[in-house]
């Protein structure tokens, strides 16, 4: 892509996506999310009306009278922007391919952390990490994300949820507000996504193709898979493959839910045609 029509790409993207992160999401995300990262400050004398919960015994028993710890909410917060570019995410039968409502996805995300004055990290991933920008403040670090996003071409099709947690889990020491958006046709990443949300608070954004779902009969149909290279024909005629194929399908999208539910992850599915806005909104309210 040229330098001339990725800036002006870019500026389309931060014009739509900042108006919706300054009108709508910036109060959301920051009352969906502050006071999930505190810091100790100080451990003083019980008092009445105190949780019975905060007191520290240690201190408690040192003294012998009931003392509290007391924390500050962390006014800056960490958002790490954790994002599917295997080639699955190049698919789309309606207006814009997958890859494109997840650019712009991440791109509202972050400029929210920004208006909350919040540092944005991204990491790329297929079934490696394609790139890593550790996280910082700023619109023109928010920019530089959203040209990676555009443009970045990955070494891989494939795609391997599991490591990208792992790589998150080793760089990231401190607390972050991590938002993993893929189509997550992926598996055996429960393990590596249970360590990571002890640590982290963790958002799954699964996007996905309503032609995804089930199979169209439109007969014999030569079909390129988008992560392996391989082109095969299927003919879609055949009920039993239709009914194999959305089997398979269903089976990946109940695993991502009840993956994420027992880690105590959260959960949005949005399809491409959709209003992305809408469920985000709906998922900050609920929390």
């Amino acid at each position: 892509m040229e330098t001339k029509e990725l800036l002006k790409k870019v500026r389309k993207i931060e014009i739509k996506t900042r108006r919706l992160s300054d009108h709508i999401f910036s109060g959301e995300y920051h009352t969906s999310f502050k006071g999930r990262g505190m810091t100790f400050s100080e451990v003083r004398p019980y008092q009445f009306g105190d949780d019975i919960r905060s007191i520290d015994w240690n201190v408690t028993a040192r003294y012998n009278e009931a003392h509290v710890k007391v924390f500050e909410e962390e006014r800056e917060l960490t958002m790490m922007l954790m994002v599917d570019i295997s080639g699955s995410e190049s698919f789309g039968t309606q207006k814009q391919f997958k890859k494109d409502i997840v650019t712009e996805i991440a791109a509202t995300m972050a400029f929210s952390a920004t208006q909350n004055n919040d540092k944005i990290g991204l990491i790329l991933f297929s079934d490696q990490i394609e790139l890593y920008i550790p996280p910082k403040k700023g619109r023109s670090h928010v920019l530089r994300i959203i040209r990676e996003l555009i443009e970045f071409q990955p070494k891989s099709h494939k795609t391997d949820i599991a490591q990208a947690l792992k790589f998150l889990s080793g760089t990231q020491k401190k607390k972050a507000i991590v938002f993993v958006i893929s189509d997550f046709m992926s598996e055996e990443y429960e393990q590596t996504l249970k360590i990571a949300s002890k640590k982290h608070d963790i958002t799954g954004i699964r996007v996905y193709d309503i032609r995804e779902e089930k199979m169209p009969n439109i007969g014999m149909v030569s079909m390129l898979d988008g992560e392996t290279g391989e082109t095969q024909l299927i003919n879609t005629g055949s009920k039993s493959v239709r009914i194999n194929y959305e089997k398979y399908y269903q089976e990946k999208v109940k695993y991502f839910k009840e993956t994420f539910s027992k880690s105590g992850a959260g959960v949005v599915n949005t399809r491409v045609d959709e209003s992305y806005v809408t469920k985000l909104l709906g998922y900050f309210k609920s929390r």
